[in-house]
């Protein structure tokens, strides 16, 4: 009797738990039919603007939020300068986002024991191949974001941000003159900051380790020494950029130093040069759409001098080429469905290929001192990719979120390495709902599933490489203030 009165209450909990949930999501939907939608921190206390005056569902940005960013954060009226302000506007936000989440990663090797005659254990030197699966409440990292204007045209922005333990580093440190000469053409920004990506991966709607980057932005092959070809990390340099008056026609060119944003030059003499453009054009009911274009072409160091034999870190020298470069789409079909498009074509140096590069973080294989030869037949690496991204916008308050990228090998530095090793493919489905948005606070309940698989990344199966499988389910609240 006592069995079956835990097992009758134990499905009685499951059945109220379920319940909880069903009805959560429910009050989540209809909620977001009647709240009204405001503004977001820090620019929208500036401004008294709605939320959905710039964002498309926070933290993306629409046509008019990209408008202002692109102006240096201005709104073109008195109201710029910071003598106007009230003095007790302080234009801060902080972000940090308190999660559960489950990640599953299958392949995984696992040593085996054996017992030892003595009461314990003892490795048997053998392993097995099993999927690994951990659970739990976890934090994110806490940005700490202050921007705007200085004085009218002289605009800045300022992220101190630190990972979930509290180490801190500066992700963002810039200023920009906007607007030289009395014309939006010529704009000129300096210092740590985001590529002029389209599709922003910094203002990204999915949170997971492998859905809250874009793949696409930070793919290397497999024994890939180049670590440098990051188009999502945010780069030291200086750009150019400029607009026409309504935003339609926009480019930019930067000039940045090889070294993915790590200060102290530790690579030595080396550049990379990222260059965009982009065409708007209003198709009536349906919106605004923008096709454009990016290429990253840079160099960075595969020799590195040495002085007694330690490697010098700042001695870097024997630069060798690199390339990104492909197609932007943001296509609107009304005003709820969107969907945004990358490519990408990339090609590494058969150098890079072959695992020569950054030897001080220990991603490169080899040194490569003068005299190095490469082994007969090496090959430069090249790849390509795809990235589409539809979104349904219920309302400012409530968006629905999918995502799948896939990037496909065209070639493999080594001959008779398999033609498919480091494929990705990957998929991501959830959605945001923020139950308020004020000028002085935000908030949203997010919910999120990623699914990654790579070719040929696994333990050895036989005499093949396994793939690997790797899912993240992941709830949230992520709040800024």
């Amino acid at each position: 009797m006592h069995v079956f009165s835990r097992f009758r209450l134990r499905n009685i909990l499951q059945l109220a738990t379920s319940f909880a949930a069903v009805a959560l999501v429910l009050a989540s939907v209809i909620l977001s039919c009647s709240q009204p939608a405001n503004a977001l921190p820090a620019f929208a206390r500036k401004y008294g603007l709605r939320c959905s005056a710039c964002h498309e569902s926070w933290p993306m940005l629409n046509y008019f939020g990209q408008k202002f960013k692109d102006n240096g954060y201005q709104l073109m009226n008195d109201r710029d300068a910071p003598i106007w302000q009230n003095p007790g506007y302080w234009p801060v936000t902080f972000r940090i986002t308190p999660i559960w989440h489950r990640v599953s990663v299958g392949k995984v090797p696992i040593d085996t024991y054996q017992s030892n005659g003595e009461g314990g254990s003892q490795p048997t030197g053998n392993q097995v191949i099993q999927r690994v699966t951990s659970s739990g409440f976890d934090l994110s990292g806490l940005d700490f974001h202050t921007g705007g204007t200085l004085e009218k045209n002289f605009s800045f922005y300022l992220l101190p941000s630190s990972d979930n333990t509290a180490s801190f580093h500066f992700e963002t440190v810039m200023a920009r003159l906007d607007n030289l000469f009395g014309s939006p053409w010529l704009n000129v920004k300096f210092g740590k900051f985001e590529l002029d990506n389209l599709l922003s991966e910094k203002r990204i709607l999915t949170l997971t380790g492998n859905g809250g980057i874009y793949q696409l932005y930070h793919f290397s092959p497999v024994g890939d020494g180049n670590i440098w070809g990051k188009m999502g990390d945010n780069q030291l340099g200086a750009e150019v950029m400029g607009h026409s008056w309504n935003d339609r026609t926009r480019y930019s060119a930067a000039i940045l130093s090889t070294n993915d944003g790590q200060p102290g030059l530790p690579y030595g003499n080396a550049y990379t040069g990222f260059f965009t453009a982009s065409q708007a054009f209003d198709t009536g009911k349906a919106g605004v759409q923008r096709i454009g274009f990016y290429a990253m072409l840079g160099e960075a160091p595969t020799t590195w001098l040495t002085s007694g034999g330690t490697l010098l870190g700042s001695a870097a020298i024997g630069n060798k080429g690199f390339s990104r470069e492909g197609f932007v789409g943001q296509f609107y079909f009304g005003q709820h469905v969107d969907l945004q498009v990358v490519t990408q074509h990339g090609q590494d140096s058969v150098w890079f290929g072959q695992g020569y590069g950054d030897l001080i973080d220990g991603v490169a294989t080899g040194n490569n001192t003068t005299g190095t030869t490469l082994t007969p037949g090496s090959r430069a690496p090249s790849w390509n990719g795809v990235l589409f991204e539809p979104h349904y916008v219920y309302s400012p308050q409530l968006i629905f979120i999918g995502r799948f990228e896939t990037i496909r090998m065209s070639q493999q530095s080594t001959p008779g390495t398999a033609s498919n090793l480091g494929n990705i493919s990957t998929y991501t489905i959830g959605y945001r709902y923020n139950p308020f948005m004020t000028s002085r606070a935000g908030f949203a309940w997010h919910n999120e599933y990623n699914w990654l698989h790579q070719d040929g990344t696994g333990p050895m199966v036989g005499l093949t490489s396994a793939n690997i499988n790797t899912s993240e389910l992941l709830i949230g609240f992520d709040f800024d203030f």
